[in-house]
């Protein structure tokens, strides 16, 4: 049965990767949803739904929470204040603006997170004050479905 860090192993195989815009290839060049994407293929076997092509604005001209609404109908929703080691993190990146950044519980104490971010690929950073005031909301993989 795989485990959370399971989950965190995986994602740290892809630090060092490029940010590249919607790919998701370890190695050669993933955005914030790309890793999320590598890491359930790594973890959790096939994609659970195809992702259609996205801008880099998201879905910010439309205000939809397509990510928030993406990531409910395949992990398991919790409590940001429970946030663990393999969790998933949404972030809203701007106050009033739709959530579209992604990262990766990967340590507890203290909390750092891996996620890919403009310009500087997949990295691994702690979650900071600034970072943590844009959580927005915390999803577990579901493991036991395997």
């Amino acid at each position: 049965m795989q485990t959370q860090q399971d989950i965190v192993n995986e994602a740290r195989a892809w630090l060092g990767t490029p940010y590249v815009h919607q790919a998701s290839v370890r190695g050669a060049g993933a955005d914030c949803l790309g890793l999320l994407r590598g890491v359930w293929r790594g973890v959790m076997g096939h994609e659970p739904e195809a992702v259609p092509v996205y801008s880099m604005d998201w879905s910010e001209p439309q205000g939809e929470e397509r990510m928030w609404a993406a990531a409910r109908r395949h992990l398991i929703e919790k409590s940001p204040e429970d946030m663990a080691q393999g969790d998933v993190l949404l972030f809203r990146m701007r106050d009033a603006a739709v959530a579209k950044h992604l990262g990766i519980v990967s340590a507890p104490d203290p909390l750092r997170f891996i996620h890919a971010y403009t310009g500087h690929g997949v990295v691994e950073n702690t979650l900071s004050e600034p970072w943590r005031r844009r959580v927005v909301a915390c999803f577990a993989f579901p493991l036991e479905d395997l």
